[in-house]
């Protein structure tokens, strides 16, 4: 796998995103292109499905790096995130070091706190990476994991280095290019925020939705594609509990068309919103009235744009 150079413009991301299916706006491929430039952790908080974890995917394949990725959540701690020994193994050798007659305690300490028992995590295979090859680390939905956690990060990402108490302290040769991502479910403290670029994710627009259906679904009737756009468009407004990502509006668009549908009607709708929505209070709400409404506007507004 041949190493891709890092895109030299705005505009060169905004391809180099282009070329893997990934429509960004200037405003995040200008925090990308910066990210990359200074060697900066790139800090990307937004509501869940608007695309935060697609571009760290995405910048694996195009810049041709490997991914490593560590998922957050509610007690993560520094043996699922970063190492830890692999006591059995170490257990073995001691049994088989007294076997043999050894008794120099520090040869055995020694042989049993060494790379060959550790196992890496995450945190650790991003630091450790060999070659200039540095891999992307996405750290993803960070807002998962308690305070302890977010002041660990804190050293790796000052210095892209990690300490491990029996070897030392490990640091990386080129630092990682590295993704966080937050849904916001609570706030990351500044200290760390200050460490990194920050982009607010948003929904796309109407325009740059559809442009993404056109990628994704090519297969999606672009009559039917206008109108699957216009309508999450108009669900966004209607105050619901969790609103389409486009990662839905991909997967509706998806469904639809595995359904050979040309255009959107209200059975349809009813039928198909386990794909967009993903809350029964939800889905009882646009089955009840609201989407009928809203798809009489929808398809009232796309006529009068033709």
């Amino acid at each position: 796998m041949s190493d891709h150079p890092m895109p030299a413009s705005i505009d060169e991301t905004i391809a180099l995103l282009g070329d893997h299916d990934y429509i960004a706006g200037r405003a995040l491929a200008t925090v990308l292109f910066l990210a990359l430039k200074m060697k900066r952790p790139l800090f990307l908080e937004g509501e869940a499905g608007v695309g935060k974890t697609e571009i760290a995917k995405v910048l694996s394949k195009a810049l041709a790096r490997p991914l490593i990725r560590l998922q957050c959540y509610e007690g993560l701690d520094v043996a699922s995130a970063v190492y830890e020994w692999n006591y059995p193994a170490q257990m073995l050798e001691i049994r088989l070091s007294e076997a043999a007659g050894t008794t120099d305690r520090t040869r055995i300490e020694s042989d049993i706190f060494s790379q060959r028992y550790l196992i890496r995590r995450p945190v650790l295979q991003a630091m450790a990476q060999e070659g200039d090859r540095a891999p992307v680390f996405l750290i993803d939905e960070l807002d998962r994991t308690d305070e302890a956690f977010e002041a660990f990060l804190l050293e790796v990402l000052s210095d892209f280095q990690v300490t491990i108490p029996e070897l030392g302290t490990i640091r990386a040769s080129e630092p990682p290019i590295v993704i966080i991502t937050t849904n916001r479910t609570r706030e990351i403290h500044d200290a760390l925020k200050r460490r990194c670029l920050y982009h607010w994710l948003d929904y796309p627009d109407a325009a740059q939705e559809l442009s993404i259906i056109r990628r994704k679904v090519p297969g999606c009737n672009e009559d039917l594609s206008r109108q699957i756009v216009a309508y999450v468009q108009k669900l966004r407004t209607l105050d619901l509990f969790k609103n389409p990502g486009v990662a839905e509006t991909i997967d509706w668009a998806t469904a639809l068309t595995e359904l050979d549908r040309l255009a959107l009607d209200p059975e349809t709708i009813s039928d198909t919103l386990g794909a967009l929505l993903k809350y029964q209070d939800d889905i009882a709400r646009i089955q009840g009235g609201e989407g009928a409404k809203a798809l009489a506007e929808v398809k009232a507004e796309l006529l009068v744009a033709v």
